[in-house]
This record gives structure tokens, C-alpha cells and sequence, in this order.
């Protein structure tokens, strides 16, 4: 083994010192709504947890300790899981629908043999410019009927951004590959499904986390277009937490309104955390989708 002089022993100390500090700031805040969400309510009100759980008082002193009274509440509220379902829905069947149009379409503008593709592929950049502004395109959602979470689904489904991320990865393809099999007699659909998808995995579950992530955190739509019936948990959340401070404020509560926000939003990022450790193999190797092929 080669033994390494000073400069690189230094040289590894600090990168692994700040790397180790980097990981530590980005972990503890996600440490510190946890704690936060399972403590009493004198010890989150006062200020007292920073990294563990405490219960108790001023009077009493603070111990460690959990409380899962936010939880209760949180699980006990049948709104709070039909808004679950609903981010759920809207989540799966929302990337789906997006996914199917970006591959679909990255797959045709990236092709130099489409009649007017250059006129295409400029009015989709073109609408990356320049918008009507957010109440004309609430206007035109209005119109339409995009008022559920059905039409909703659909009413987002585009995205230029990454239509143009996979059609950059797609025109990188070789073309002879593309050759061969028609050659073998594969239809432009055979090509796309057995060719182009499983050379680009990568980068398609690259985007399908982008939809992903953008329909779950999704707000500013949901709240303006769906009726309260079909919003998703983000909407939910923020009515939830209004109304509990509203009760706190008549001292109506019994609990700590900062750990029930904490609550739910420990609630709300399970499912990313679940999912997101699976894929992070392609999302890694798709980072930098449209740039280097794999």
C-alpha cells in the first residue's frame, strides 16, 4: 500500500471534516422536527428541544421523554387521510400521465426527420419565456373544467423543462441502433419501448422524480383550482394547522400547535423517504440527463 505523505493526509482530514459537517447540517433539522413532533407541549413551546425529545416543565425540570398526542390527533382526523389519498392519487397517476407525454414527445421532437420539428421544438422553448401570467392560465384552467383531481391530473401533465431533458438524452442515442432495428422490422413504438426507454432508465426516473416530487409538494394550483373534497395533503395541512392556531389563540387546545405542525410534516415526507433510498441509483447516474450518456 502506498503510504501517503503530509499533504494528502491533511488533505483527507479536512475533506472528510467537512463533508462530515455538511451531512450534519442537513440532517439536523430533519432530527429536530422529529424531536420536536413526539415532545410535551411546555418543552416545545419553551424553546427547550434541540435534539432530543423532552417532557415536563419549568417547575418539574425537563426529562427525556415522548409525547404522541399530536400524532393522535393527526391520525385520529379522517381529513387528514383523505387528503392523504388524494396526494397520493394525484402523486402516482399525475407522473404517470406527465411521464407519458415527455417520453412520447422527446422521443418525436428529438427525431431530425420530423416534418417541422425545429418549428416545434422552438414553441416548446418558446413557452419557457413567455407565459400569460398566472390569471389568464387560472382563467383557461377554469374553463376547462380542471376543477378535480381527474382534471387536475391532466391539466399539469406538461412540463417543457423536462421534455427537453430527455429529448437532449434521446438525440444522444446512436442512430444506428435505431437502424438496426428497423431493419429488423420494429415499428417506431417497438423502438421507443425496447430501444430508447431502457437506454435512458436513468434519466427517465430522473424526471419521474422531478413530477414526482413537484405533484406531492404541489400547492399553489391545488389550493386555487380543487374543491376541498380532492386536495391534496399540502392544502390540508395548511388549513389544519390555521385552525389549530386559531383554537390556540381562544385556548382551546391542549397541545402544542408548533408539534403538530411538526407532525404532519413528518407525515408528509415519509413516502420520499421510503421511495427515494430505491431510485437513488438512477437518479444519481441521471443527474446529468442530456449532458453525458450512459
Amino acid at each position: 500500500m502506498k503510504r501517503m505523505d503530509r499533504t494528502e493526509i491533511i488533505f483527507k482530514i479536512l475533506s472528510y471534516g467537512i463533508l462530515t459537517i455538511f451531512a450534519i447540517c442537513c440532517l439536523y433539522p430533519f432530527i429536530y422536527v422529529l424531536a420536536n413532533s413526539v415532545s410535551g407541549k411546555d418543552a416545545v413551546d419553551g424553546g427547550k428541544v434541540f435534539l432530543w425529545p423532552l417532557r415536563g416543565n419549568n417547575e418539574e425540570g425537563y426529562r427525556l421523554g415522548m409525547d404522541f398526542q399530536v400524532y393522535a390527533k393527526v391520525f385520529s382526523d379522517k381529513g387528514f387521510w383523505l387528503a392523504y389519498a388524494n396526494s397520493l392519487f394525484i402523486t402516482m397517476y399525475g407522473t404517470l400521465v406527465s411521464m407519458l407525454v415527455a417520453i412520447t414527445g422527446a422521443y418525436a421532437l428529438s427525431k431530425t426527420r420530423l416534418m417541422f420539428g425545429r418549428g416545434f421544438n422552438f414553441m416548446l422553448v418558446f413557452t419557457m419565456w413567455f407565459s400569460a401570467g398566472m390569471i389568464p392560465t387560472l382563467q383557461n384552467f377554469l374553463m376547462f373544467g380542471v376543477d378535480n383531481k381527474y382534471m387536475f391530473i391532466i391539466g399539469l401533465g406538461f412540463n417543457a423543462f423536462n421534455i427537453i431533458l430527455l429529448r437532449n438524452y434521446f438525440s444522444g442515442i446512436p442512430t444506428e441502433i435505431e437502424e438496426a432495428a428497423t431493419i429488423d422490422g420494429a415499428t417506431e413504438f417497438q423502438i421507443l419501448m425496447r430501444v430508447y426507454v431502457p437506454m435512458s432508465k436513468s434519466s427517465i426516473v430522473t424526471v419521474a422524480m422531478f413530477y414526482a416530487v413537484s405533484r406531492w409538494n404541489g400547492y399553489l394550483w391545488a389550493q386555487m383550482l380543487l374543491v376541498p373534497a380532492d386536495r391534496p395533503l399540502t392544502v390540508y395541512m395548511r388549513d389544519s394547522i390555521a385552525r389549530a392556531v386559531k383554537e390556540a389563540s381562544e385556548q382551546r387546545v391542549d397541545y402544542s400547535v408548533y408539534a403538530y405542525q411538526y407532525a404532519f410534516i413528518v407525515c408528509s415526507i415519509i413516502p420520499i423517504v421510503i421511495i427515494y433510498p430505491k431510485l437513488q441509483k438512477y437518479f444519481a447516474a441521471g443527474v446529468n440527463v442530456g449532458g453525458v450518456k450512459e
